[in-house]
């Protein structure tokens, strides 16, 4: 391994090194990295300024390290946050994640309360909505069963192709450019429905994220609910003061 040079913080030079290491294959499959005496003696730096960078990477999620166990790469999580949000497709461009399409499934439906609300659809009227349900995932497995409603106030067909970025098909076809969304968070038991299409047990816990997506005017566009394998959804709040 080069050296590290001290034209950077030695703790910067290391934490790009260690980067480098950890997207080699052989890292990818839950091997450890080399202990923290033989690290520091490669990239000729103290131990403590490899404990600097390594606490760093594993702050922003890229490692994880047990005591008296080692170091090792994290393993890949969609990340959600409350700042620069993501469509389902960005994020997994951002993480080098392959997404894979398990199902798709188009149907028109009258809605329940909860989306008739949001929306601003009036009481009593039979009025449907485009539904898109989706269970998604990577090439080993599905881990997120998406719901979405949208605002009938859209043209939104169901020929439209859906197997495009939903955003960008929004933004080319009608003209909707989304540009807030609000978020909930909570978890529960998968079930049976949700189990099967996540191939997870029934008792096995799933995160339910729910966003409510507006157009640049503040016009609602979309219902979406994801229900997420838990060990594949992390989401990360960051405060400032």
């Amino acid at each position: 391994m080069t050296e590290v040079k001290v034209n950077k913080p030695l703790h910067v030079l290391a934490e790009e090194a260690i980067k480098k290491m950890i997207v080699l294959p052989e890292y990818q499959n839950g091997k450890l990295l080399p202990n923290e005496i033989e690290l520091a003696r490669s990239l000729n730096i103290s131990r403590n300024t490899l404990r600097q960078a390594i606490n760093k990477m594993v702050f922003e999620g890229l490692l994880c390290r047990r005591k008296g166990y080692g170091t090792w790469v994290a393993k890949k999580t969609i990340t959600g946050g409350v700042k620069n949000w993501l469509s389902f497709s960005q994020e997994m461009q951002r993480l080098g994640i392959q997404v894979k399409n398990y199902e798709l499934h188009i149907s028109m439906e009258q809605p329940d309360e909860n989306v008739r609300r949001f929306f601003g659809m009036g009481e009593g009227i039979n009025e449907l909505c485009l539904k898109l349900e989706r269970v998604r995932g990577h090439a080993e497995y599905p881990f997120v069963v998406f719901i979405s409603y949208f605002n009938p106030k859209f043209p939104i067909s169901s020929d439209d192709n859906f197997a495009m970025p939903l955003y960008e098909l929004l933004e080319k076809q009608y003209d909707i450019v989304v540009h807030t969304s609000v978020e909930e968070i909570s978890a529960r038991l998968a079930g049976k429905r949700v189990a099967s299409k996540l191939r997870i047990p029934e008792n096995d816990p799933i995160l339910i994220r729910r966003r409510f997506v507006y157009d640049i005017k503040g016009v609602p566009v979309e219902y979406n609910i994801g229900y997420y394998r838990a060990d594949s959804f992390t989401y990360t709040i960051t405060a400032e003061r």
